[in-house]
């Protein structure tokens, strides 16, 4: 089990307190190389593989299926003899990890001028999430990135961790993205903000494509890279809680 933190926006936070988004999508790092990628000698090739990926020897091929963490290319990699290479990647998570979540946030104002390290752990936190209020003590907005652990208030336990195309997301894996589905339509959104707006969608795949997107460019989507698909239980409690040490101390 390893804890580690792990980034949302405001809006994918908004969908893990309303307990629509179970599911979270991230490419893989190293992704395998594509077909037309290879020329000539395979040894010729080894250097200009992503850093975390390994080439195996071609007499390893047979235990693919008894190493999870491996994958191969399918078809023919222009090297006589050969259907595919298996390959060694870092999926990052593990069932049973517990994953932090950093979000964008605001401290006290009296610590506008320090940074996110020094500031107190007495300080009331308002997170973006929420919406703004009429407070006139929050100080500047703070990218989720620089959120201290300890002023994290959500906690993900990952429950299946799949390595998979991106577009094999199914309608109900999109579901669990974190959509918003509308009661009596059931139309698809991000919100019921945008909803009421006519920004909606027939289908929660259409709408996670769209998402993907708008997050990681025109094209991402169609682009269909390998990603590392994370259910996880949500559990609305910093991670070094009483709370949480009880639960999996």
């Amino acid at each position: 089990m390893t804890d580690r933190p792990i980034l949302f926006s405001a809006p994918m936070v908004r969908a893990l307190l309303d307990g629509r988004k179970t599911q979270t999508r991230r490419i893989m790092k190293a992704q395998p190389p594509k077909k037309e990628d290879f020329r000539g000698s395979v040894f010729g090739l080894c250097p200009a593989v992503a850093e975390g990926v390994k080439m195996y020897s071609l007499n390893q091929y047979k235990h693919l299926p008894k190493h999870p963490t491996k994958w191969d290319l399918d078809g023919s990699v222009g090297v006589a003899r050969t259907a595919g290479f298996p390959m060694e990647y870092d999926a990052r998570f593990a069932v049973g990890d517990r994953l932090w979540v950093k979000e964008s946030w605001r401290a006290h104002r009296a610590y506008d001028q320090y940074r996110p390290g020094l500031i107190g752990t007495e300080s009331r936190i308002w997170y973006e999430a929420d919406g703004r209020d009429n407070c006139d003590q929050h100080g500047k907005g703070r990218p989720s990135i620089f959120m201290p652990r300890w002023a994290s208030r959500l906690t993900l336990v990952v429950t299946d961790v799949r390595i998979e195309r991106l577009k094999a997301c199914s309608e109900a894996d999109a579901l669990a993205e974190g959509a918003y589905r509308g009661k009596a339509s059931g139309r698809i959104a991000d919100n019921h903000a945008a909803m009421c707006l006519g920004d909606w969608f027939a289908s929660a795949r259409r709408w996670y494509a769209d998402l993907w997107d708008r997050i990681n460019g025109p094209g991402a989507w169609d682009a269909n890279p390998w990603v590392v698909a994370v259910s996880f239980d949500v559990i609305k409690e910093n991670i070094d809680s009483p709370g949480m040490e009880a639960r999996h101390g």
